[in-house]
């Protein structure tokens, strides 16, 4: 018998080597837009992998609501991805997380209960986890359902702040740790693990309302981070080595994206997370600017201007996004080149909401992977550009990142669209991005910008061009 349990738990570590693999092989192959789809492939395969043999290693005797959660859960997901525009993205990758971390709550406190009703003591070490576990979900869940709410409008995206909130979220931990505590010390008492979860629901929600639209980008791959630690705490709870490895990946590869978009913005995580840049939002139709000091252009001069250059650089911003004008971006950018018009597309690390959001967004109008082109390796072609097009983007193209140290974009790295011999900027408005600054660029003698919705403007140019 003793030798049997051996060979079979040879089989599952085998197993869970192998889901580690793909893991592992998923992530790396999603480091490029090229390889995502098969880095998504990869990650699947390993995820089955280890659902599988986990469900057969721990010995069920009924399968009734596991295989019930298998098809309302999966039908839902299917139902979901089917219907979601890619525009509406970081809003379901927001509530991902969000139930990531809060499946873990819930399997701790599962744990709690069944631990708690034996008559042997657990561990300090499984009571900690179980702490950490709740502590991490709640705050993940919660801020999760906060950012969502800020992606989808149903609150406002600028940052709500009140004085002394960063000491409430000070003595919210204070009260966790000291809590973990007094349970470690008796672990029946069931109060003390429900007063923590009640302030980890405060502190998901503190976390996040202080954080405006413009960094977006961060939480979303922050809370991905929060969320794998989350499961990674569960599986010490469990003994999962699985859930350990799969949780610990998700946590160090979102704390790796989260230092990538903060280097990409030049601020630190906690200027991220305590300063409150930003307003509302960066796509209404409020005009700060003087629309008269602009040199405003129609989709017939914008024609004109596109047949008369050699070289353009398309920059994608938050307004094409939500205009959903990829696919006639992509038409086009298509046209041009049938012209001998060299066409290329420069990608800010955050633009958009989410990061990767514009590759995801022309991915889907099938742009080819070649004309993609990263801030790092486009920018210094922009000197050598006939024209610079923007769509809606608005903080990552602004000059006073380099020149205004009041600015809250200072010293943030911007694609450098002003260098180009012309720029051409559509927008529905003179009206500041998330980070509610003013762009000097839209004043600028070689700026035309094109003034109503991308998807209108863009459709407007083709027309005129096949007209041509």
């Amino acid at each position: 018998m003793s030798e049997l349990l051996d060979s079979k738990q040879i089989i599952v570590y085998f197993v869970y080597l192998i889901a580690s693999f793909f893991f592992i092989l998923g992530l790396k192959k999603l480091g490029s837009p090229k390889t995502a789809r098969r880095g998504n492939q990869f990650a699947m395969i390993g995820m089955l992998l280890a659902i599988v043999m986990t469900l057969l290693n721990e010995q069920i005797l009924d399968y009734t609501y596991i295989i019930a959660g298998l098809i309302v859960g999966g039908a839902i997901g299917a139902v979901v991805a089917k219907k979601v525009q890619m525009t509406s993205m970081p809003e379901m990758v927001a509530l991902f997380n969000g139930f990531g971390g809060g499946s873990s709550t819930f399997v701790a406190y599962s744990e709690y209960m069944r631990v708690s009703s034996e008559a042997t003591a657990p561990a300090n070490d499984v009571t900690i986890s179980i702490v950490l576990s709740v502590l991490i979900g709640t705050v993940t869940f919660f801020g999760s359902l906060i950012a969502f709410a800020k992606l989808q409008g149903i609150m406002r995206g600028a940052p709500i702040t009140f004085k002394g909130q960063q000491v409430v979220n000070a003595l919210g931990l204070v009260a966790i740790a000291v809590l973990g505590y007094m349970l470690t010390g008796d672990y029946t008492q069931e109060q003390y693990l429900l007063i923590i979860i009640a302030i980890s629901t405060l502190l998901g929600i503190l976390a996040v309302i202080p954080i405006g639209g413009a960094d977006m980008p961060v939480v979303i791959s922050l809370l991905n981070s929060y969320s794998g630690l989350a499961a990674a705490a569960t599986g010490f709870v469990l003994s999962n080595n699985m859930l350990i490895i799969a949780g610990a990946l998700v946590g160090a590869s979102g704390l790796i994206l989260t230092q990538i978009m903060c280097k990409a913005m030049n601020r630190s995580l906690a200027n991220v997370l305590f300063a409150a840049v930003g307003t509302d939002d960066s796509t209404g139709t409020s005009t700060r600017g003087d629309r008269s000091k602009v040199t405003e252009y129609t989709p017939e001069d914008a024609a004109m201007v596109f047949e008369a250059a050699s070289s353009i650089l398309i920059v994608p911003g938050y307004g094409l996004a939500v205009s959903q004008a990829q696919h006639i971006v992509h038409e086009l950018a298509t046209m041009l080149q049938d012209r001998n018009i060299k066409v290329r597309y420069a990608i800010h690390p955050v633009a958009g909401r989410m990061p990767g959001h514009m590759n995801v967004l022309l991915a889907e109008a099938n742009v080819p992977y070649d004309l993609l082109y990263e801030m790092d390796e486009i920018n210094e072609e922009f000197q050598n550009t006939d024209l610079a097009l923007i769509l809606g983007a608005n903080d990552v193209v602004n000059p006073a990142a380099r020149t205004d140290k009041d600015s809250p974009l200072y010293g943030m790295p911007i694609l450098n669209v002003d260098y180009a011999k012309s720029v051409m900027i559509v927008k529905r408005s003179l009206s500041p991005g998330f980070a509610g600054v003013d762009n000097p660029l839209f004043y600028a003698d070689k700026t035309m910008m094109l003034f109503g919705d991308a998807k209108d403007m863009m459709t407007a140019v083709v027309k005129e061009l096949k007209d041509s």
